[in-house]
């Protein structure tokens, strides 16, 4: 027999959710044939059958969080003795493909009865519990039906679990509010959508940034009137058959030089160290709406990229967003994201900062209005801006500063381009 398991397909990620069985109990496979897709907090991913033969066991089930290391599928190698399953224990037995035992076996398929009363808790806490070697099974939980915390795993690290004094208390109140809701919501939904997979991701990510980071969104406005100019001066003089750049690679290519003026925006708060950590990689990750939910490619380098590179760059990875074949190196490395919301015709929003980056910006609608200009009314092309950002690591008056910046390249692209490489 082959345990197929569950191993490391992104970096250091620990644990991932089952998202789809590519195979039922009884199928014959091949090698490399996929059999289990799974999803972490960046990918989706195939595991591929390491050899050829029949499926004999599931072990896991479709929207379960397993770690890494976990047997998600059991197969018998093509051409093995189904005797060699029914020796008795204690005689040798010949290693697998993947080098495991007949005793090894054994051991895991105790496990799921083990994970029957399996604790609720978002995957980040149980990252928590397993980066501080705690199993998560014997800590209490004092959230809502029982679900364990952050809080929980760092007081039981500390030996102060027995204080469940007080979520013992807690409890009969959360069972209570439970009831309260559920009273009044519908008896019979009109349809019902499973929350797992990359959604599911999406919610625990968001969740862990807003209860981690205390966000401040800063507004503003940018007469882009002068660089839709520019673009189309451009267009035209490319002609018809000639490519266009977007406005957006005008954006990425003015955050890239603005966010060396501020590097403070361009950093990681590292907790653990007690340090707010400059990057000197300007890679900015561009949130993308796909069918499968939103995702996070990223530009690398934009600041040593020319404009029309980043232009060819972001149309390579909205491409293989939509088409959900993001590699891994597209995914990480982001130090700040940006959301162009403003062609879907959104005027304002309070985005939710990429943890654990320290900012995020979001583009909205680009509108002709009225303006004052050397004290004339003029019509201009003007857009809104939302910026989000870390109060820990900056303040208000250093993000109305970096939009003063941004504003004032955008405003000007011929300043704009004397600060290009």
């Amino acid at each position: 027999m082959v345990e197929v398991k569950l191993h490391d397909v992104g970096e250091g990620m620990t644990e991932g959710e089952i998202s789809e069985f590519l195979v039922q109990v009884g199928d014959q496979v091949k090698i490399d044939q996929p059999l289990v897709e799974v999803q972490t907090d960046k990918v989706s991913a195939e595991l591929p059958s390491p050899v050829a033969g029949t499926v004999k066991e599931i072990r896991a089930e479709i929207g379960e969080v397993v770690t890494v290391g976990t047997t998600v599928l059991v197969l018998e190698k093509e051409g093995a003795s189904v005797d060699n399953d029914e020796q008795p224990e204690g005689q040798p037995k010949e290693k697998s493909a993947l080098g495991q035992t007949k005793v090894q076996m054994k051991i895991s398929r105790h496990q799921p009865t083990k994970n029957t009363h399996r604790v609720l808790a978002t995957p980040y806490t149980r990252r928590i519990a397993l980066e501080n070697r705690v199993d998560i099974e014997k800590i209490t939980g004092t959230g809502p039906a029982g679900r364990v915390m952050d809080d929980d795993v760092y007081r039981f690290v500390k030996g102060e679990q027995e204080a469940p004094a007080a979520s013992v208390a807690a409890e009969p109140v959360v069972e209570k509010d439970t009831a309260s809701k559920e009273s009044t919501l519908p008896q019979t939904p009109a349809k019902t959508i499973p929350y797992r997979g990359r959604r599911k991701q999406i919610g625990t990510k968001m969740t862990h940034s807003l209860q981690t980071i205390p966000h401040v969104t800063h507004f503003d406005e940018v007469d882009v009137t002068n660089v839709l100019a520019l673009r189309e001066e451009l267009k035209a003089e490319q002609g018809e058959s000639g490519s266009t750049v977007s406005v957006a690679a005008f954006f990425i290519k003015a955050l890239a030089i603005t966010l060396k003026d501020f590097p403070i925006f361009n950093a990681i708060l590292n907790e653990e160290k007690q340090e707010i950590q400059l990057q000197d990689a300007y890679n900015i990750g561009l949130a993308a709406d796909t069918d499968e939910g939103l995702i996070v490619p990223v530009v690398k380098s934009a600041d040593q990229k020319s404009i029309t590179e980043i232009h060819t760059e972001m149309k390579r990875v909205m491409k293989l967003a939509k088409e959900n074949k993001l590699s891994k190196a597209d995914l990480t490395g982001g130090t700040f994201t940006v959301s162009n919301v403003g062609p879907l015709g959104s005027v304002g929003a309070t985005p939710i900062i990429n943890h654990p980056e320290v900012a995020l910006i979001a583009f909205h609608k680009t509108k002709k209005m009225p303006v004052v200009r050397n004290d004339e009314i003029v019509i201009r092309s003007v857009m809104n801006l939302s910026m989000s950002f870390d109060h820990r690591v900056a303040d208000g008056a250093a993000a109305v500063a970096f939009t003063n910046r941004f504003a004032e390249l955008i405003e000007n692209p011929t300043k704009m381009m004397l600060e290009m490489v």
